[in-house]
């Protein structure tokens, strides 16, 4: 499918993730203890046969950047590749992305030639997985303009969403960014309508998954003619629609927009239970850097419920419902409950270690007889002796010394330190 162009936007900020991303995009944040957020679409992609594809960056995107160009360049990569276009100022544009249609504007002299002839938009930050090749049939079966991916969702989850309504062909009859009230009522799936039955039940309402496809002359018109609409959701698809043939495509799988702390926490601990996420799919999958780390070393451990990454050292103690990602450290008598343990990027000496505790500076890792509950704690920390890291103060947001707690969830970022017998 070279006559396929897929454009990833890799450039959000992603504020409400922070101090996860404080030095990275929000698509370059760690998932399941060894992939990363932009590992997700990116396999959907190569599985999908997809395998021209265009990445736009802009905020803290060296890790992003570096984390593309060391893995994606295998197999049929090779010749067309994942290619990087990052924000860039020119005579034209002398500011950086304003969201994600201007960053596609922008970016489309880069992406289209004589040979394209389909655009797919996709998000960075999903947890998903989809075959794009079925979502491409339904936009030319339906001879559409645009074609929207959406996916049903409950009244509880739907205000924080696009919604659409479709007319009984599958075309899009009328699109609300976030609607409340009377408003939301008016966007739930009509009963005698076509797509309805096959949803959930509890499902009645069809949300944008931020996924599109375009004709690319529809596309470079819109966004030549609205040079002001800065936005997909909020302004280009509501005006695609008003001039447009404007299909949807109904995706019942399970699809996760990690927009909070909440749900990012809750995304990775399912993943060690095979909930509806699986990692485990030979048909499917899921492609990263590749490290080649030797096996993860368990000396005497209770794990249930749990995902432990490769290439690390576990003394004894218990792991109950968390995910511990590379290269992670634990020395005897560590507990972890509910906790998202990212790891880290390489090892220390037993010389460094030393080092480290002669200066009253504890190693990389965690240390004896330590308890983590309900906490994420981000790659590269130092944790020591005796430490308690379980919201000691019942906060629901709170910015401490060294640490954050976001939705009752503490959160240690990047590089943290935490001395001996320290209670958060």
């Amino acid at each position: 499918m070279k006559d396929i162009a897929t454009i990833i936007m890799g450039g959000g900020q992603g504020a409400r993730l922070f101090p996860l991303t404080r030095d990275r995009a929000k698509p370059a944040v760690p998932v399941g203890g060894r992939v990363r957020l932009i590992d997700i679409a990116l396999s959907n992609c190569i599985n999908s046969g997809l395998t021209r594809v265009y990445v736009l960056t802009q905020f803290n995107s060296q890790s992003l950047n570096r984390h593309i160009s060391q893995t994606y360049n295998f197999g049929s990569l090779l010749q067309t590749g994942v290619e990087v276009l990052a924000a860039e100022l020119t005579l034209e544009h002398r500011d950086w992305f304003q969201g994600t249609a201007d960053a596609v504007r922008r970016s489309l002299r880069h992406v289209l030639d004589r040979r394209t002839r389909l655009v797919m938009i996709l998000a960075g930050d999903h947890l998903y997985r989809m075959d794009y090749s079925r979502f491409l049939r339904r936009h030319e079966e339906s001879g559409a303009d645009v074609t929207i991916s959406v996916c049903p969702v409950s009244e509880e989850h739907a205000p924080s969403f696009g919604l659409v309504h479709c007319s009984s062909d599958g075309l899009i009859t009328r699109f609300a960014e976030k609607p409340q009230g009377e408003a939301l009522a008016a966007m739930a799936i009509d009963p005698d309508a076509p797509l309805a039955g096959g949803e959930p039940a509890g499902t009645p309402y069809l949300a944008s998954m931020g996924i599109y496809v375009f004709s690319p002359d529809v596309l470079s018109d819109l966004l030549t003619r609205y040079p002001d609409q800065h936005d997909f959701g909020r302004e280009l698809i509501p005006q695609a629609l008003a001039e447009h043939k404007v299909a949807v495509h109904v995706f019942r799988g399970y699809w996760e927009d990690i927009g909070t702390m909440a749900a990012f926490y809750r995304a990775n601990l399912a993943l060690a239970v095979r909930g509806d996420y699986s990692l485990y799919d030979p048909e499917f999958p899921l492609y990263t850097r590749p490290r080649y780390l030797s096996p993860t070393c368990i000396a005497d451990t209770e794990v249930s419920a749990s995902l432990i990454a490769e290439g690390s050292l576990i003394g004894r103690g218990r792991i109950s419902n968390s995910v511990v990602g590379i290269r992670s450290r634990l020395a005897h008598g560590v507990e972890l409950d509910g906790a998202l343990v990212m790891g880290n990027d390489h090892y220390e000496t037993a010389a460094e270690r030393a080092a480290c505790r002669q200066r009253g500076t504890p190693p990389l890792g965690i240390g004896s007889g330590t308890v983590v509950r309900k906490a994420i704690l981000d790659k590269e920390v130092r944790i020591g002796r005796q430490v308690r890291i379980v919201n000691a103060g019942g906060w629901e947001n709170h910015d401490g010394d060294g640490f954050y707690v976001r939705d009752g969830i503490v959160i240690l970022p990047r590089d943290a330190t935490v001395p001996d017998g320290t209670v958060i």
